[in-house]
């Protein structure tokens, strides 16, 4: 991250329209890392909101340059601070494996050498790409399933649909990622 002297306050709009992005591009994958972690859907709709509200405080005092790696970094964080303060408190630790999150904060973050970014960026581009291509629902219930490891019936109940939808919609954005995607023939 850069400081960015020119940048002291978002306007209003300006940070509703960073909310909203950020809304629209994480909530599902977070909601699933937080879900898979705490248990409790509650909790995790709480812990999303509090990430993107650190992500608004970042980004009016900095230019943020890797918001992927800033959103788990962030949710990683989180989880560690509940942790902590309930075991203050003398409760349960929320069944949080801090040893995940300390490797999924690896992953993100210690484990991008500069040659794996480059050599993964256009491809990359191009899943994001035929990604942004889906519908809103099948691409959120592709990276739930594909990404996040989600059941399809708990990908079902969350999104209160059957679950032979999902396995659909899993599947048009598997075919749609392959044609996309996949080896060109010449």
């Amino acid at each position: 991250m850069r400081q960015n002297p020119d940048r002291h306050d978002l306007s209003r709009a300006s940070r509703d329209e960073l909310r909203a992005r950020l809304d629209a591009r994480f909530r599902g994958p977070l909601m699933s890392y937080f879900m898979r972690r705490v248990r409790d859907a509650g909790e995790a709709e709480d812990l999303t909101q509090d990430v993107f509200i650190k992500l608004l405080g970042v980004a009016e005092r900095e230019e943020i340059e890797d918001v992927e790696a800033l959103v788990f970094i962030t949710a990683g964080n989180l989880l560690k601070d509940r942790g902590r303060k309930a075991l203050r408190r003398g409760g349960a630790s929320l069944g949080i494996d801090y040893d995940l999150v300390s490797e999924v904060t690896r992953e993100f973050v210690e484990d991008r050498s500069p040659e794996r970014v480059l050599l993964a960026r256009e491809s990359f581009a191009q899943v994001l790409a035929a990604l942004d291509e889906l519908s809103e629902r099948t691409r959120d219930i592709y990276v739930l399933f594909r990404l996040e490891n989600m059941k399809q019936k708990d990908i079902a109940a969350l999104f209160g649909i059957a679950r032979s939808t999902v396995e659909k919609e899993v599947m048009k954005a598997t075919l749609h990622l392959a044609v996309r995607c996949g080896p060109r023939r010449g």
